[in-house]
């Protein structure tokens, strides 16, 4: 029993929505590695070899990324090839997007602080304030039992 055109053509367009999402993804995962390291997309296109226009639709999953071209981006931001599958069967849902969207903006934030003594600081705040909330935690896991 095979499939009519009407089923071919379905599943066709099932695996090119399938696609579109891979690439999304991939592009969100260069940009977050980008951003990492405090590279603009100009910077990384000029390194990559590719103009600002295409390594923007990279970046939105707008253009499909050649493996090739792939492997060359991975080389450039010093990560290997499957850092950009990475989570990519999960369903992002919106607290965990909300929260990945922060850290990348303090990401950017934290590259761009010039003075060594702010940017150390801004790490120490950060970790009192990490250990402040699991105290806090651990007090209200202690007040419910």
């Amino acid at each position: 029993m095979g499939m009519d055109n009407g089923e071919v053509f379905s599943e066709a367009i099932r695996t090119v929505g399938r696609a579109s999402e891979a690439d999304r993804h991939v592009g969100r995962r260069i940009r977050e590695r980008r951003v990492m390291l405090g590279l603009s997309q100009q910077q990384m296109a000029d390194m990559i070899g590719v103009t600002y226009q295409q390594a923007h639709k990279y970046e939105r999953g707008i253009n499909r990324i050649s493996a090739g071209r792939l492997y060359e981006i991975a080389q450039v931001l010093g990560v290997p090839v499957n850092f950009f599958f990475d989570g990519l069967d999960q369903e992002e849902v919106g607290p965990l997007a909300t929260r990945q969207r922060m850290c990348l903006e303090l990401a950017r934030n934290f590259v761009m602080i010039q003075n060594e003594r702010h940017r150390e600081a801004l790490t120490q705040l950060a970790r009192a304030l990490a250990v402040q909330d699991m105290a806090e935690e651990r007090r209200e896991a202690g007040d419910a039992a």
